[in-house]
């Protein structure tokens, strides 16, 4: 079939299987292009490993380190007359590269947040690789069913306390508007925290840690965001930013356990503000990383996804003196993004984007294509005119 991007609303529901292998090849082409990570990890374990911060942290472990890789995720193969998610592509790219080179690099295709999926796990790092050294989380799911109680909880995107109104853009369209968004519930606000808080990661780390398959020394990281003032309500004072905070909460729980297995440590890095189809969803946010990029951009020092984990890994979590943390105990990699003059910028444009002007403020031709490399499209090399077969089975 010839595939091209429909794009509805903050989702594209088309991918392209060589795009997307293209789009893994040039994270690993960036990781190469950086030499060896000295030190870096040597088994790992990504559990969210399909997309963003996920796919790019095993792309760096894998191509920096030489690491033999295990990934968890959630995605769904081709169908009749559709294609797959855009995650079950580029899986199937980072692994045949992988192995090409030959690295070890094994897939688990499910509910992370099930019993069932752990035990399988367990199961397969015990028989093929003995021990982990690192474990990445970076799961991002819009719902969990609680493996203990068999409770469903759906997280949302919404302020806390009170409504928020802001500007937004649709990023399709091209329209900048005000948006009103109602106060969580507290149901939403705990469901919330159930779904994208710590709780899962401490299952995950406490279950390996007593099936001994967690080496000495071993580190485990999960990724966060804090960004500006003007996200804040609905980011980092919302139910999104509370179940954030649940998270810091696992990642001492879990530095305590990894610190009596001879040393090791668990913490939080916050990361840049990305095209991701996670943030896609969040209101506000799309015209605040267009602003921003734009800004980034002119500065040249704007980093994608890649370019974070290969920092993060090389000058921070691998780096000779360790990571550098922030007073709460936080890796820092949105550095660049936070620095005074970028968000001194981004408060000057902000007030007076309009949907005439987005053009010429904001990055927003930037962000458009950024959207669509995420499902494989805008690729260069790529003949998205040619009639290609979707239905590839997992490597």
């Amino acid at each position: 079939m010839i595939i091209k991007p429909k794009v509805r609303g903050f989702v594209c529901v088309t991918a392209h299987p060589a795009g997307c292998a293209a789009h893994v090849g040039e994270w690993i082409s960036h990781v190469k292009s950086k030499g060896p990570i000295a030190g870096g990890p040597r088994k790992v374990l990504v559990i969210g490993a399909s997309t963003g911060y996920g796919l790019a942290s095993r792309v760096t472990a894998a191509f920096g380190s030489g690491a033999a890789t295990f990934g968890i995720f959630y995605e769904r193969p081709s169908d009749e007359g559709r294609p797959a998610t855009p995650g079950w592509y580029n899986s199937i790219g980072f692994t045949h590269a992988a192995r090409a080179a030959g690295l070890y690099a094994k897939n688990l295709n499910g509910d992370a947040f099930s019993n069932d999926i752990k035990a399988q796990a367990l199961d397969a790092i015990s028989k093929d690789l003995g021990q982990v050294d690192l474990v990445v989380y970076s799961l991002a799911s819009p719902r969990r069913a609680n493996p203990k109680t068999g409770v469903v909880h759906k997280s949302v995107l919404k302020p806390v306390g009170s409504p928020y109104t802001n500007k937004t853009v649709d990023t399709d369209k091209g329209v900048v508007s005000l948006v009103t968004i109602d106060p969580a519930s507290e149901q939403e606000i705990s469901d919330t925290v159930a779904v994208m808080g710590g709780e899962d990661w401490e299952l995950w780390m406490n279950a390996l840690a007593e099936a001994r398959l967690l080496a000495p020394g071993a580190q485990s990281v999960a990724y966060s965001y804090i960004g500006p003032e003007v996200t804040w309500a609905i980011y980092k004072n919302g139910t999104i930013g509370l179940a954030k905070n649940d998270l810091e909460r696992a990642a001492r729980n879990i530095d305590s356990l990894l610190r009596l297995n001879g040393g090791g440590k668990a913490f939080i890095s916050v990361n840049k503000a990305l095209v991701t189809q996670a943030s896609s969803a969040i209101p506000v946010v799309p015209l605040y990383i267009s602003i921003l990029y734009k800004i980034m951009k002119a500065q040249g020092t704007h980093e994608g996804c890649i370019e974070q984990m290969q920092r993060l890994f090389a000058t921070q979590m691998y780096a000779p003196g360790g990571p550098a943390f922030d007073e709460v105990g936080r890796v820092r990699v949105d550095d660049l993004e936070m620095k005074p003059d970028v968000q001194a910028a981004v408060a000057r444009i902000w007030p007076e984007v309009t949907t005439e002007n987005l053009s010429a403020l904001t990055d927003i031709a930037g962000y458009r294509s950024e959207f669509l490399k995420l499902f494989g499209f805008g690729l260069e090399g790529i003949d998205y005119g040619a009639d290609i077969e979707p239905h590839i089975p997992m490597a």
